[in-house]
């Protein structure tokens, strides 16, 4: 019996391929793209997921309450690390780890740039980054050592084994011993770095990094194993009021937490001082759009399975009136549902393995289709049923309950239930597509938002290059050379460029300031010319100059830090950071220092015309980046021969703050595509259903003398109040959850009322072009055939 239904089964695919190629490819669709939103969240999911102890991993954060607000962030004092495994007995390892750089090294005549950081002995104690050669109890235990990557060890050396204890160039300053080599890391990690140098050596060589009251790195902790992690947090809270030496009141405390360190990546946003959302809510966001592409799918499958259902109904009538059970005929239906479902999961399969490489471009990924892994067997197994489960049963159980008197009377009727069940589908196909088509405006409008504000400082035309070598002492020779060569406007230096001025300090000053007020300020050193580079409007005063000899002593502040002060008349004003007491000089208009996810920070300027580290910051003339780019290496290549030139543009750097936006845009727009693509199959679907029902109906119109205009309206509008009413309901949905997603940017659009009007345009558009056909085709039908079986 069984082989006898995978027959019949096969032969109604075969014999109606119109319907069964609109239903496979509708499946496979829904499918295809359950599968690759599948196979990224999971990706997502797996990010830091490789460490052994990831259970007691843990990365501290701090809370400063100021001013009112709270702000929180990973950033911690370089020497927190040690003093938390000193005296936090639930602490087993701890270890800084920061200072993320590209870094050149030499070794005989090969020259190359290689990313790394520090980090603090425990490192390798903590995280699962096998060593190749080396121990990780000792690998970062001397200043004078470094742990490299096999990448680098095979550049430099030939293999991991020849690089152990031999000599590198550490950017022309000074010689490190190799102490360890670890393998090349993971897709799956969130930290990137081809060298680790020892923390203790990074501190020794920036002071500030000893004092409590400033911040850099990421601390890191792993819990002994029976330690209760609340506790430990509830422990740390108020860890750092001994170290901060009275420096907290009025308003403003520091306070530490805890966060897992697998949790960081998907949950590194934070809202009131705790972390609260992040790249999670896009694995949410799109795991609910691969449900809703498979359901829109399931329900075509519905529709277009019911508008057969008057070509099988004679067969139910028949086989009903031999002797067949219902629940044989429904098992039938399943059948032929779940053979669909699986032909369609083979061209879904294709689909993903062929969009993959695209896929990964896209998004930056390194997926791959795991056929080597039982679980994703298993899962397509479980998804083939579920789809084949869920968009068979209503056919089956439709099919099964027709009487076998009324269809070979040929009396076939739906009830009002059952149309108004139908109908409730595609209502709710196009409420789905509606939200998608809302859901690509406002992303689209936000993201165009993000990359052409104003910022209040000119970005285009503008490259930075980092100090290398003995480029920061030949920086004044450097920039007299660059701005007399082709292409080249100006040329200045910067401790940060613009869209990365992100270093903190507590502890400003100013007159008539209550000496337990504190506040949060971010601060940058600048060279000549950087606000005239940077076309920054100043409201008040005037800019760095060498001319004036104060200058060095001297702050140009922001809008948002002359509010913190209060000075009224702020020229000549005295201000101290970093124990350093100088005078204002300027005030510069407010402009937007890092991503627009954030408020605009109060900002303190100073002045070096010497830095010794940073970049080199330089303004090519419009039209002219070719030529000023080959003046760049020229002169970089005369004064630092030894050292590769790098540059990077401002505005491309800017864009990147933005990419999980533009990654999120770019999917939406290929969802929704989907979306609407295969909504409108099944109102295909529902219209072949509707016209093969009122044949006689139209014949009856035409011989009365209807027109095929108005035929076609009749049929169109049935249509088009369920598009309609699918719009009203999407509408209110649709404007609540584009505004909690732009409520995570300080700066955003407001979603305008065109909006909704266009996404409503185009869903009827869409839906005329697709019942047209079907309309036009039903009401040109010769009325003769049409009633001839009367």
């Amino acid at each position: 019996m069984i082989r006898n239904y995978i027959k019949i089964a096969w032969r109604t695919i075969t014999h109606n391929k119109a319907f069964s190629s609109i239903n496979i490819l509708g499946l496979a669709l829904g499918m295809g793209c359950a599968l690759l939103i599948g196979l990224w969240v999971q990706d997502e999911y797996s990010v830091d997921s490789f460490h052994v102890n990831r259970d007691r991993l843990y990365s501290v954060y701090e809370r400063v309450f100021s001013e009112g607000k709270v702000q929180a962030g990973h950033w911690t004092p370089g020497l927190l690390a040690d003093e938390l495994k000193r005296n936090v007995p639930e602490v087993n390892y701890a270890a800084s780890f920061g200072w993320r750089v590209k870094e050149t090294f030499k070794v005989g005549e090969k020259i190359v740039s290689m990313e790394g950081a520090s980090a603090g002995v425990d490192f390798f104690k903590m995280f699962s980054y096998p060593l190749l050669e080396g121990n990780p109890q000792t690998a970062l235990t001397d200043p004078t050592k470094m742990a490299i990557s096999r990448k680098m060890a095979i550049i430099f050396f030939g293999s991991p084994h020849r690089a152990l204890g031999k000599t590198l160039r550490y950017n022309n300053r000074k010689d490190v011993m190799v102490s360890a080599v670890f393998e090349d890391l993971p897709a799956n990690t969130s930290e990137k770095f081809d060298y680790l140098t020892n923390w203790q050596a990074r501190v020794d060589e920036v002071g500030w990094l000893k004092e409590w009251i400033y911040r850099s790195p990421n601390t890191y902790i792993q819990l002994q194993t029976q330690a209760d992690p609340i506790k430990v947090e509830a422990k740390l809270k108020n860890f750092l009021q001994a170290y901060l030496h009275g420096r907290e009141g009025d308003g403003f405390q520091v306070e530490l937490g805890m966060q897992r360190f697998d949790e960081m990546y998907l949950h590194a946003t934070f809202k009131e001082g705790v972390p609260d959302g992040g790249r999670i809510d896009y694995v949410r966001l799109f795991s609910l759009v691969g449900l809703f592409i498979l359901l829109i799918a399931c329900i075509n499958f519905m529709n277009l399975a019911t508008a057969r259902s008057g070509g099988r109904a004679k067969e139910v009538g028949i086989r009903k009136t031999i002797g067949a059970l219902r629940f044989w005929l429904g098992i039938q239906f399943m059948g032929e549902a779940l053979l669909l479902t699986f032909l369609a999961i083979l061209v879904a399969v294709l689909l993903v393995a062929l969009l993959l490489p695209s896929f990964d471009s896209l998004t930056g990924k390194q997926i791959s289709l795991p056929f080597s892994h039982p679980l994703f067997w298993i899962s397509l197994l479980g998804l083939g049923l579920l789809t084949g489960a869920l968009s068979g049963s209503y056919p089956a159980l439709f099919l099964s309950s027709l009487h076998p008197i009324n269809v070979l009377k040929s009396a076939l009727r739906f009830s009002p239930q059952a149309q108004l069940f139908r109908r409730g589908l595609v209502v709710f196909q196009f409420v789905l597509s509606m939200l998608m088509i809302i859901g690509t405006i406002v992303v689209s409008q936000q993201v165009h938002y993000l990359q052409t504000k104003n910022l209040g400082y000119e970005r285009e035309n503008l490259i930075y290059t980092p100090f290398v070598g003995d480029l920061a002492a030949k920086y004044l020779v450097f920039k007299e050379q660059l701005v007399n060569m082709p292409g080249i406007q100006a040329v200045t230096c910067t401790s940060a460029p613009p869209s990365q001025i992100s270093t903190l300090a507590y502890d400003l000053d100013w007159a008539g300031k209550n000496p337990n007020t504190k506040t949060v300020v971010v601060h940058n050193t600048v060279g000549d010319d950087f606000f005239q580079m940077l076309k920054l409007k100043l409201v008040q005063g005037r800019g760095f100059s060498p001319s004036f000899s104060t200058d060095s002593t001297a702050y140009v502040i922001n809008e948002s830090a002359l509010k913190l002060t209060g000075y009224t008349d702020p020229i000549g004003k005295p201000l101290g950071l970093f124990q350093r007491r100088g005078t204002i000089i300027g005030v510069v208009r407010d402009f937007h220092l890092a991503s627009l996810h954030d408020p605009i920070q109060p900002l303190v300027l100073m002045y070096n015309r010497h830095l010794d580290w940073g970049d080199v910051l330089i303004k090519t003339k419009p039209g002219q980046t070719r030529q000023a780019l080959a003046s760049l290496e020229r002169v970089y290549k005369q004064l630092e021969p030894q050292f590769p030139f790098t540059y990077q543009f401002v505005d491309e750097e800017y864009q990147k703050l933005y990419q999980s936006e533009q990654i999120v845009r770019q999917l939406t727009n290929l969802f929704a595509l989907l979306t609407i693509f295969i909504a409108c199959l099944g109102l295909l679907g529902l219209a072949s259903f509707t016209a093969q029902q009122r044949t006689k109906e139209i014949g009856v119109r035409k011989v009365l003398g209807a027109s095929v205009a108005s035929v076609v309206a009749l049929l169109a509008g049935d249509f088009l109040k369920l598009v309609v009413v699918a719009i009203i309901l999407a509408i209110p949905l649709a404007w609540y959850a584009m505004s909690q997603w732009l409520q995570g940017f300080a700066y955003r659009i407001e979603i305008s009322g065109w909006v909704f009007v266009l996404a409503g345009l185009l869903a009827i558009g869409v839906a005329l072009l697709t019942i047209g056909f079907q309309s036009i085709k039903a009401a040109l039908l010769d009325p003769v055939k049409s009633l001839r079986s009367e």
